[in-house]
């Protein structure tokens, strides 16, 4: 049976010489993996459709005996280009991604998770890649995923919780101008370094780069 669904490209890797595997997030279907048969040949109809992070209408027919279905058309929407000319956007998209894959089951709807992702990857394309973008994507995810912190019951100064609030309640954009002191950007990132392991066994891949960027 054919599926149509749209998503968002967190992950690809060679299948073979010529095949490729592609991994979506999708508001109805969650996380899903695809294999994109000759998608590595230039004549290929999939070329220059499948890259990280673009956004796409896809159909594919799902396998009945793994969780790796076949691909068959794709319509893409929009690339997010801006990420991929700026090293750090890229760290901090692929951070986000890595984030996915570690606190989130495959094929559990996601829609709440989707709109966060689509709205995170907009807002790198048109800002500078800030270390609050990556405490404000932590702090939504984590609520999302009913594990935001009790802030009043942390050791954190009056001014980070105050901080953290904003970030929690403000969207992408307002979040951006909040001005960070350097103690206050190792506060959060300290605070939520650790918040992150005890509840997900580990960091998720690429934090330290992706919290590189200018406070």
């Amino acid at each position: 049976m054919i599926e149509s669904t749209h998503g968002i490209i967190v992950r690809t890797r060679p299948l073979t010489e010529t095949s490729l595997i592609v991994h979506w997030l999708t508001p109805e279907l969650g996380r899903i993996a695809t294999v994109a048969k000759g998608a590595r040949r230039p004549k290929s109809p999939f070329a220059g459709k499948l890259d990280l992070f673009y956004a796409a209408d896809f159909s594919f027919s799902r396998s009945r005996h793994s969780e790796l279905h076949n691909l068959r058309e794709v319509k893409l929407l929009e690339t997010h280009g801006a990420i991929r000319e700026d090293i750090l956007k890229l760290q901090q998209a692929g951070y986000l991604a890595a984030f996915l894959e570690l606190a989130t089951e495959t094929a559990t709807p996601l829609p709440e998770i989707f709109e966060l992702t689509r709205g995170f990857l907009r807002h790198l394309c048109g800002q500078s890649p800030q270390p609050q973008n990556i405490f404000a994507l932590e702090l939504k995810l984590l609520r999302e995923l009913g594990l935001v912190p009790d802030f009043a019951e942390t050791r954190l100064t009056p001014g980070a919780k105050k901080i953290v609030q904003a970030l929690l309640e403000s969207d992408w954009t307002a979040g951006a101008r909040l001005k960070l002191s350097g103690p206050q950007v190792d506060e959060l990132r300290q605070f939520l370094h650790g918040f992150l392991i005890f509840h997900l066994d580990k960091l998720p891949r690429g934090r330290a780069a992706a919290l590189a960027g200018p406070v």
